[in-house]
């Protein structure tokens, strides 16, 4: 049975009076006084004082006998509204007296986490202290609302302002510090002081605007936010700390995954003359893959990045690729480990991201004729790294070592010393290594759909390639890769004509009563080239090295 009243009250003040009837003084001589609550004769009016309400849980396990109190509502009516809300949550076992603020409770949430993946761990962190304590952590969770979580997106919005502004200054900075290198560069000898000036000048303000933040806080960053954020709220409806999820009525820009862009030559052609990319998914062609791929294929990485085209791992799959999951003589890779790196450039090992990830992969001839040959390569480097370490001890006994323990981490791709690359500086070098030889940029991450495209192109179906990608699903893969390549668009449009029947004049004739000239016979296809050679080199760099044949 509800159990509760309203009553209203003001703040009207009166002297305080003593057991005679005499005024009552503080310490500094002023009359002390007292809040005349609902003895206020001005109750009575309608816009004086507000109204109360009280509950008694006494009824509830737990609870004691405490009796919740609230004002500032406009009638009797709203009052008593908000004390049978107050009641019904009590009566479903909502902690109605908890004083848990938002900061504290996602902290415990965090440390209750442990079915997460660390990525996932660490991104939850990163979120709980940069985006939601900022913005409402001091908010009791009992008074928590979506109006608060959508203030957070606001400021998002806001700074992305920001952000665009310090993009514009950037390239504003940047032409003016080309210009003013081009000036000083190309004026006589002696060249004047003030232009040396000017770039100095220049080059300091484009240091300063590239320390700016200027990335985009996206859509699909902003729903990370909101799912993270909408996971610990149904956590605290589950424990009865709120009623709903307030996550639930927050609204934020649409997120719409990309479809990935294939480089075709009038988009690579615009790329040149503007420099803009056509969007955040590109895909090279089949010829711009084989001229990465010769111009890859002295570079320490190559081997790795020929994998990763062709068959398309992960980048933490790649990297994190143990010898004892590579058969060589059967010719395949079972991928059960990834490697993934913190913010802090720290990398650690974790299983694969879903169950569908973790698969068995099979190479194409040429890389594991590249494999076995990069494992030789491996065995030399650890046996020259041991030599020098050796050496430098015997040259140098009053030195300290310069060449550590060689790292016998079982990877397949390692650097000199045994340590595996890090995942975002095998990204990072892609990267560079696309500008030093002016190729129509993409991620690291799209070799993969270069990998869907190719085996498209070679007639493997859907299924097939959703197994090698390792998609949790079909349909992923199905509306990820639909129509990626022109020539498949070319081939559904031809056989769409080929269903009318027509005579071969009429479907010959062209507009103005020509006939159409005959196709050219097409170029033989040229011959695959030999297996690539592989360079040991002994560094990520272009440097010349030994050459192994592959």
């Amino acid at each position: 049975m509800f159990k509760g009243s309203t009553y209203k009250r003001c703040k009207c003040t009166e002297p305080k009076l003593d057991a005679a009837g005499q005024p009552i003084f503080t310490v500094n001589g002023d009359p002390a006084t007292r809040e005349m609550g609902s003895d206020c004769p001005n109750l009575k009016k309608k816009d004086h004082g507000s109204w109360y309400y009280y509950v008694n849980l006494s009824e509830f396990p737990g609870t004691g006998n405490r009796r919740p109190r609230k004002g500032g509502f406009l009638t009797s009516k709203a009052a008593a509204k908000a004390a049978q809300k107050l009641w019904d949550e009590a009566s479903d076992g909502i902690d109605i007296e908890s004083k848990e603020t938002a900061r504290q409770f996602l902290l415990r949430w965090h440390e209750t986490r442990v079915d997460l993946k660390e990525s996932t761990r660490d991104d939850h962190h990163d979120f709980i202290h940069r985006l939601y304590i900022p913005a409402f952590g001091d908010v009791p969770m009992r008074d928590l609302r979506t109006k608060h979580i959508q203030a957070m997106f606001k400021e998002i919005w806001a700074f992305n302002q920001v952000k665009e502004a310090n993009r514009v200054a950037a390239v504003l900075a940047k032409a003016e510090a080309d210009e003013a290198h081009l000036a000083w560069k190309q004026a006589p000898k002696p060249r004047p002081q003030r232009l040396r000036e000017r770039w100095t000048a220049a080059r300091a303000a484009l240091k300063e605007a590239y320390a700016k933040p200027r990335q985009d806080t996206g859509p699909g960053r902003q729903e990370k936010f909101l799912q993270a954020l909408s996971g610990a709220m149904a956590f605290a409806v589950r424990e009865k700390l709120i009623t709903e999820n307030w996550c639930d009525a927050v609204v934020i820009p649409k997120y719409e995954k990309p479809d990935p862009l294939v480089w075709t030559p009038e988009r690579v052609a615009r790329w040149r003359e503007t420099g803009e990319i056509p969007g955040p998914v590109m895909v090279w062609t089949p010829e711009l893959t084989g001229e990465f791929l010769d111009l890859a294929v002295e570079h320490s990485m190559y081997v790795m990045w020929h994998w990763m085209t062709f068959r398309g791992p992960r980048r933490g799959e790649a990297t994190g690729l143990p010898w004892t999951e590579v058969d060589l003589d059967q010719g395949y890779a079972n991928l059960v480990e990834t490697l993934a790196v913190r913010s802090s450039y720290e990398t650690y090992a974790e299983t694969p991201k879903s169950r569908a990830s973790r698969r068995t992969v099979t190479f194409d001839s040429i890389t594991l004729t590249l494999l076995a040959a990069w494992r030789e390569v491996q065995k030399g480097q650890r046996e020259r790294w041991e030599l020098k370490r050796a050496q430098w001890k015997a040259n140098n006994p009053d030195k300290p070592q310069k060449y550590g323990p060689f790292i016998n981490s079982g990877k397949v791709f390692t650097m000199e010393d045994g340590r595996p690359w890090n995942p975002k500086h095998v990204s990072q070098t892609f990267d560079r290594f696309l500008e030093r030889h002016d190729l129509p940029p993409i991620r690291l991450h799209d070799l993969r759909h270069c990998a869907a495209s190719l085996s498209l192109i070679a007639g493997l179906s859907m299924k097939a390639i959703q197994l090698l990608l390792g998609h949790a699903s079909f349909s992923l893969t199905a509306d990820t890769y639909t129509s990626l390549m022109p020539q498949f668009d070319k081939a559904n449009a031809d056989a769409t004509v080929a269903v009318v029947p027509r005579t071969q004049a009429q479907a010959s004739t062209t507009p103005g009563g020509g006939q159409a000239q005959p196709e050219a016979p097409p170029e033989p296809e040229a011959t695959p080239d030999p297996a690539p050679r592989l360079v040991l080199i002994s560094s990520s760099s272009d440097a010349e090295g030994q050459e192994i044949a592959a």
